[in-house]
């Protein structure tokens, strides 16, 4: 049995099992609020587990890995960073959200910062717009992630093979919604996580362990790779690495993300799902950066960085594995664009137009899956651009859009409706201006301008004596 059949029958047997659950959960699911937002009564695992999924793309395992063969020490900055951005959800913001969702019976993000206030409506078209423009290009690099994977693994063309990842996330998000969701996502991210542990040991081991790496990247890394400044130096340096920490930065206003917390169904599943919450991403994150540094011994030439993944599966594992790896990868695409997806199609046929019967709601949120899919898709085959490039960019002004009015609020602060509109809008339309701008050191301006604007704007608007 060759490779590519190998692959094909793992992979197979994966998609039946997520379209099932499509299926399973369209059982579950008679409302808007069943399709956004799971009637709020997800348990710690499937909370824990699918939000972090949800929020790590391909960039997590294929981008850090590759980060990491390329830039080396530099790219450890990439841990505190993002794990630091996770600690700060699950310990501060998560119980907090779930408590303001439920006292304002809020169900999707822009629900809850649009407020009630003759700003209401400009909030949500904002957020709104906010939210489908950058998911659009979010999700069209998931696909052309997945589009890569599967042309690599069977010489099929990258149309044709963006095309069948599409269908197949089209299909169980489109009948199970959030409980389709959020289940695949928890199954995608246990995988992606037992990836993560197994895969840079067995590279550690060929290696030869701890010590016999570091000696090996002292002789191969130059001096930028060898600085955690990379080629950076003074205030420049300085820069680098604030602008690389500020990454962390969009955690909080990722609604993909932050709708869990706002589903977990009591302080219990609370509990346990900060330790899985935080959990998680130590692992799958510090697996990758590890995995990348040994890369680096095992392969020191490699065509494309970001495919070193793939290279080690395939100089250390059986062809079953790889296809498991492969799964992995898939898993991870999938599980930030079903749920980028539903986050879209909450901003358009719910947020921007409320409605009252439940049938109809739910056939308009699926339609909107349906044109979300083809928008994202004709981007991908039409207008390609870099995925580490484009994923970041959609990260940055989503969360410096959305991320300073929730903390402010999840402060016990109401915020004027001018002031919610503004911070919103100066958040998200700074860091569009600043990535056209020439890159700056760690892109520092672009993730921290922004985001730091906008919360002094919120911060201006907050009403000190009307504490939610």
């Amino acid at each position: 049995m060759s490779r590519e059949t190998v692959i094909l029958i793992t992979l197979l047997a994966y998609k039946l099992v997520l379209i099932g659950i499509g299926f399973w959960a369209s059982r579950r699911t008679s409302s808007t609020e069943d399709f956004f937002i799971g009637g709020k009564t997800l348990g710690p695992w499937v909370a824990a587990v699918s939000s972090s999924a949800s929020a790590s793309s391909a960039w997590s395992l294929l981008g850090v890995s590759g980060a990491a063969y390329m830039l080396g020490m530099s790219a450890l900055l990439l841990f505190p960073a993002v794990v630091g951005g996770y600690v700060f959800n699950w310990l501060w913001l998560a119980p907090r959200i779930r408590e303001l969702g439920n006292h304002t019976n809020a169900i999707t993000l822009t629900e809850l910062l649009a407020g009630k206030s003759p700003w209401t409506r400009a909030i949500a078209i904002a957020s709104s717009m906010t939210v489908v423009f950058s998911f659009a290009f979010y999700i069209a690099a998931q696909f052309q992630a997945a589009g890569g994977t599967f042309s690599s693994s069977f010489g099929m063309s990258i149309e044709s093979a963006m095309l069948t990842g599409t269908v197949i996330i089209l299909i169980y998000t489109m009948l199970g919604g959030f409980w389709a969701v959020s289940v695949t996502d928890t199954l995608q991210g246990l995988l992606m996580a037992v990836v993560a542990i197994i895969l840079p040991l067995a590279a550690l081991w060929e290696v030869g362990g701890p010590n016999a790496l570091l000696t090996s990247l002292s002789g191969g890394f130059n001096a930028e790779q060898l600085s955690l400044s990379g080629s950076f130096y003074g205030w420049a340096g300085f820069a680098f690495v604030v602008g690389m920490l500020g990454i962390g930065l969009g955690n909080p206003g990722q609604p993909h993300v932050v709708n869990r917390f706002m589903a977990i169904r009591d302080d219990r599943a609370m509990a346990l799902g900060k330790v899985i919450g935080i959990a998680w991403p130590s692992l799958v994150y510090g697996g990758m950066l590890l995995l990348g540094l040994c890369a680096r011994v095992l392969i020191p030439v490699s065509a494309d960085n970001e495919q070193v993944l793939f290279e080690v599966t395939n100089l250390l594992f059986h062809p079953i594995a790889a296809g498991v790896i492969v799964a992995a990868v898939l898993s991870a695409i999938m599980s930030t664009a079903d749920s980028q997806l539903l986050v879209a199609a909450s901003s358009l046929s719910y947020d921007l137009k409320q409605q009252t019967d439940a049938k109809k709601g739910l056939v308009i949120s699926r339609l909107t899956v349906v044109v979300m899919c083809v928008v994202s898709l004709s981007i991908a085959l039409f207008a390609p651009e870099a995925i580490f490039t484009r994923v970041l960019f959609a990260w940055a002004a989503i969360g410096a859009a959305f991320g300073p009015l929730l903390i402010v609020l999840l402060l016990g602060y109401q915020v004027k409706g001018q002031y919610r509109f503004l911070a919103i809008l100066t958040g998200f339309s700074l860091t569009v201006i600043f990535s056209w701008m020439e890159n700056t050191p760690g892109d520092i301006v672009e993730r921290l301008v922004p985001f730091a604007l906008a919360f002094v704007i919120a911060w201006i608007g907050r009403e000190k004596n009307r504490r939610i």
